[in-house]
């Protein structure tokens, strides 16, 4: 399981066996995905893609920052 996701479900309140305690936690633990996501947007200034700049997306971002691969 990757790092990140292992620290958020301990700062929502469960542990990292995936077994969730209550609901809350499964809110608690959304809240700061949802929260990380939006701060990265809301940090990355508009680029170009394939118009001479070679950026990245925020999308690209946001999956880089919780080590997402496709």
């Amino acid at each position: 399981m990757n790092q990140r996701i292992k620290e958020f479900m301990q700062q929502a309140g469960t542990d990292v066996s995936g077994k969730w305690m209550s609901v809350d936690h499964a809110e608690k633990f959304a809240e700061l995905v949802v929260q990380v996501c939006a701060d990265i947007a809301d940090k990355e200034k508009p680029g170009y893609l394939g118009c001479g700049y070679i950026t990245k997306t925020k999308g690209m971002l946001i999956k880089e920052y919780f080590g997402v691969n496709e």
